[in-house]
């Protein structure tokens, strides 16, 4: 019988069942579609040693007037500069006090008690101490003059701390010391740290029936939000905003030397005094150099958030907010939905997000200098970083849809949509996030799976070849290449790491191979009614971009099913042993053909790689085919 060649329809799709979508594939990780063929994805490395605390949500990359490149990491405890190979810690100050003997330690043990007074601290929040004295014989003033992180609260006027070395060694009183520590010892007190994840307030009514106690303040369904960062570069400077918190400015030129903490806008000489003081997101418009707030505080009242205002500052200005005849700031108010949810810049307007419609915002000029309306309601999102704009559309994930905007607003024939969906921690929707990786013309949205906290898996789409594909990977913020070589992202073990670069997993030491496999549906002949036998496979796959002197390999396996309703789809191992009748087979480059023995009235193809150094393209491979009755 003539060899059948295999050719399959590109990308997944998991909206119908394996039979059903016989010709196409099924399932897959680690492997993208590219001129419509399967092959594995780029590796990864760490972009430099250090670690930063917390986990990073955000990132940004800008550039000096001296040529300096800089990336703004936002985490849930600081927000850092990565300069070089250092990440300089320029997380604001929220409070600075200065007090006579605040400290208080006991014979043997580590914990130092602060007293201060109404100090706003809440647990993990970083204070740094400057001129204190030496307290309980081993507690030294260099031990005491130095970054800590809030241990306990105890009350409003007092918490504590453990004592450490400069190396970060844990160190014991070895006498009791109360109120002492020195007189005028400063205390610098950073913004509040954020949570990490999204908590859900509890209180009658939620979770079990009368978990705490009647007329407790927690509310159904009231959460507290995570902490999120946004960020834009103003010219050489940063602007940063805590999302619901304050908005930060970052000279570059007067502290890229000794990398000084970011201020309050507020903070800068010659503010207005309705200067916005907290947002949902601050953004720098590139045509006209307006800062954007959104989500903030009215100039007639400063400090309460109005989460379906907009702010700008007048043109190329920084401190100058308040709306006159003779500037160009001004407001402009929302008045669809509950909140705004988030904003995404493309290229001629700016297209803003509540929680239920979307609207875009376009620079008029004078008088009114900026516009907006409304383009679409009943348009959800699943999250503050669930879009991306790639020139003039803008993707993004709504709630149970992929949606897409290039002048209208349509939704996206997704062919994993349910896969992806019905997979879903939503308590942890705010972490799914999208990233742009521009070489291959994908977005990447990396979401939570519905067992996981964190995002530990992406679903991609391409939007020049109009396929999807998924996988699994923990990340937790992407930045697309640009200033830097490569696309950028941080993973959930505190490092970042340049994407696409490589063949291997370079988050171990030495890097380890990446697993990849794609997965085809079954196939039958002549609508299944007979048996067929599997004799011969001649493999067709290219190892272009394997490195000179390595070993390259794929297995190739095929699969045969008696029915279309079980055996190597169910996730019950044993069924799988016992109906299942499977060939594997290593093919190295050059391979020319492999021998093998299968029967039955279906079968699947899988292709998949665990060694390192190994990059591989499917081809069409040949198969050779033979009826073998109807029993």
């Amino acid at each position: 019988m003539p060899l059948t060649k295999l050719q399959f329809r590109p990308g997944i799709n998991r909206e119908i069942t394996s039979y059903s979508n016989e010709g196409g594939w099924y399932d897959c990780d680690k492997v993208r579609f590219t001129f419509g063929t399967p092959e594995k994805i780029g590796g990864w490395v760490r972009k430099n040693n250090g670690v930063y605390l917390g986990s990073a949500r955000a990132l940004h990359t800008f550039v000096s007037l001296n040529g300096s490149t800089f990336t703004g990491v936002g985490t849930h405890l600081k927000y850092y500069i990565l300069s070089g190979e250092q990440y300089k810690d320029i997380t604001p100050l929220r409070k600075t006090s200065t007090t006579d003997n605040i400290f208080s330690a006991s014979d043997g043990s580590s914990t130092i008690t602060v007293t201060d007074t109404a100090h706003g601290a809440v647990q993990n929040d970083f204070v740094t101490f400057a001129s204190a004295a030496s307290l309980g014989g081993n507690i030294t003033a260099a031990v005491l003059n130095q970054e800590y992180q809030v241990s306990t609260v105890v009350s409003a006027n007092a918490y504590t701390i453990t004592a450490k070395n400069t190396s970060g060694a844990t160190v014991t009183a070895n006498s009791s010391d109360t109120g002492n520590g020195g007189t005028s010892t400063t205390a610098a007190y950073q913004v509040n740290v954020g949570l990490d994840t999204v908590v859900y307030n509890l209180g009658w009514g939620t979770d079990t029936w009368g978990r705490d106690t009647w007329d407790s303040d927690g509310t159904l369904g009231v959460t507290s939000t995570m902490r999120l960062w946004t960020h834009d570069n103003f010219g050489e400077d940063l602007i940063y905003n805590i999302r619901d918190g304050g908005i930060f400015y970052w000279d570059t030129s007067a502290k890229s030397s000794a990398f000084g903490r970011g201020v309050a806008l507020t903070e800068l000489g010659g503010a207005d005094t309705g200067t916005p003081t907290i947002a949902k997101q601050v953004i720098v418009s590139d045509q006209d150099r307006h800062i954007i707030a959104f989500g903030c505080d009215p100039q007639t009242a400063v400090g309460t958030q109005d989460p379906l205002l907009i702010r700008f500052s007048s043109q190329g200005s920084a401190n100058t907010w308040d709306a006159l005849a003779t500037n160009t700031a001004g407001d402009l108010t929302i008045s669809s939905g509950s909140e705004i949810v988030c904003a995404v810049e493309t290229r001629q307007q700016i297209l803003v997000f509540t929680d239920v419609s979307l609207h875009a915002m376009q620079f008029l000029g004078p008088p009114f200098t900026f516009g907006i309306n409304q383009i679409s309601e009943n348009t959800t999102i699943m999250g503050p970083n669930a879009a991306k704009a790639v020139d003039d559309v803008v993707f993004w994930m709504g709630v149970e849809d992929f949606y897409a905007y290039d002048g209208r607003v349509q939704k996206l024939p997704c062919s994993v949509r349910s896969y992806v969906f019905n997979d879903f921690n939503e308590t942890q929707k705010d972490k799914a996030f999208a990233g742009l990786n521009s070489t291959f013309n994908e977005i990447w949205w990396f979401y939570p799976s519905s067992d996981a906290t964190d995002c530990d898996r992406y679903v991609i789409f391409n939007y020049q070849e109009k396929v999807w594909y998924y996988g699994t990977l923990t990340r937790t913020a992407w930045l697309d290449r640009g200033i830097n070589t490569y696309p950028m992202a941080a993973g959930t073990d505190h490092y970042l790491y340049n994407h696409e670069f490589g063949l291997d997993d370079g988050s171990t030491a030495p890097p380890s191979a990446i697993s990849a496999h794609v997965e085809s549906s079954q196939i039958d002949i002549g609508d299944g009614n007979n048996f067929v036998f599997l004799r011969r496979l001649l493999p067709d796959v290219t190892f272009d971009g394997s490195p000179s002197g390595s070993a390259p390999k794929a297995t190739f396996t095929l699969k045969t099913r008696n029915s279309s309703g079980g055996n190597y789809l169910q996730s019950d191992a044993s069924v799988v042993s016992q109906t299942a009748a499977a060939s594997s087979t290593v093919v190295e480059q050059f391979t020319e053909q492999v021998y093998i023995r299968l029967r039955g009235r279906a079968f699947a193809l899988k292709v998949e790689s665990n060694t390192e150094e190994t990059q591989w393209r499917l081809g069409s491979p040949r198969l050779d085919i033979r009826p073998d009755g109807r029993q």
